[in-house]
């Protein structure tokens, strides 16, 4: 009997020094939340080498690179397959090269990345926004964090520190950059591991005109209940119709982790419903602006399997990347480049257009 009551006393003992060290985790996790302002300014890096006038045509690229470590060798759990940390060091740095090499091929006037690290776990802390910088040249850059915390407890092995956010590439002058808060679906203390998502906002002047060419770099939400999503596009919705009521020229681009009401396309069936599907953007609704993207390429794939161990014909596929360009600007072409998701788990969309 005595050796009973030790047992449960030890039992106790264990379950109450793990239960304080759960309060004492989520404590330090709250006392070092990340609590952005609804809006903040962002510092410009660099000096533009361009200016914008009416009559300019311009090229928008906008790529997931998916932190350089969801490329055609990953899988990840939150999509069904086993990976945290699906990419080695010397991987993530292969797919950073990748990625710069083909944005330097496409040359583009003005570039959204999404999905950038900073210093995280996932990435081995290398600091993707300088690499890529470095890489890249001859632009301005601004930065937003979207991902912030100080360790994700979950899953067995955890993700640990995430310091990860929404870049801009420019090469013209840009007078201003802001970080524009979008509502949290997480609630306490789920939100303290989770992102706070954001809009980048940048504004670069057009010459001889009072408008500026707004730019609206994006990462929707991925992985809540549909309301989140919904609550964001809204948002997304008003500021957009904000600065063409106020004549300004709009582009709101990147992943937007929904469909498109206007895309009809043969080239993402549903493989299985156990999978994660996006919701559904009703374009009708952004008055002043039309939606474009590539209906003939994916833009991004499923992570519920290792890519180039699998039959493509058998891998989820989605189109969940595009523009919002407001009806002043005139788009000449849009089109997904088909990389086969070599470098990452989304294909780059290019944006060609003009200034009326």
């Amino acid at each position: 009997m005595k050796l009973v009551k030790l047992i449960f006393k030890a039992i106790g003992i264990v379950v109450g020094v793990l239960v304080l060290a759960a309060l004492a985790f989520i404590g330090v996790l709250t006392a070092t939340e990340y609590k952005p302002e609804e809006t903040e300014t962002l510092t410009v890096n660099g000096e533009a080498s361009e200016s914008l006038s009416v009559g300019d045509e311009l090229t928008v690229v906008s790529w997931n690179i998916g932190y350089g470590g969801l490329g055609e060798d990953a899988d990840f759990f939150m999509d069904g397959g086993e990976s945290v940390q699906s990419a080695s060091k010397e991987l993530v740095n292969e797919n950073l090269a990748g990625i710069a090499e083909e944005l330097n091929a496409l040359n583009a006037d003005v570039i959204f990345l999404q999905e950038v690290d900073f210093d995280s776990k996932r990435s081995y802390h290398i600091n993707e926004l300088t690499t890529l910088d470095e890489s890249l040249g001859d632009y301005t850059s601004a930065f937003a964090y979207n991902y912030k915390t100080l360790y994700v407890p979950y899953p067995i092995p955890p993700i640990g520190e995430v310091n990860a956010g929404l870049v801009t590439f420019s090469k013209y002058e840009t007078t201003e950059a802001t970080r524009v808060a979008l509502p949290c679906p997480f609630s306490y203390p789920i939100r303290l591991a989770n992102l706070k998502r954001c809009l980048l906002v940048s504004r670069m002047p057009i010459e001889g005109t009072d408008a500026e060419l707004v730019f609206i770099n994006l990462h929707l939400e991925a992985y809540d209940d549909g309301e989140g999503k919904a609550q964001q596009t809204a948002q997304l919705r008003e500021l957009i119709a904000e600065e063409i009521e106020a004549g300004n020229y709009v582009i709101a681009g990147g992943d937007f982790n929904q469909t498109f009401s206007n895309i009809t396309t043969d080239v993402t069936p549903v493989i299985s419903e156990e999978l994660w599907q996006p919701g559904v953007i009703d374009v009708s609704e952004f008055e002043g602006s039309e939606f474009y993207t590539d209906a003939l390429v994916p833009s991004c794939r499923s992570l519920d399997c290792v890519l180039s161990e699998s039959n493509p014909e058998e891998v989820q596929y989605y189109i969940i990347d595009g523009f919002f360009v407001s009806k002043n600007l005139v788009v000449t072409s849009v089109e997904t480049q088909d990389l086969n998701f070599e470098f990452s788990d989304h294909n780059p969309v290019c944006l060609k257009l003009k200034i009326q």
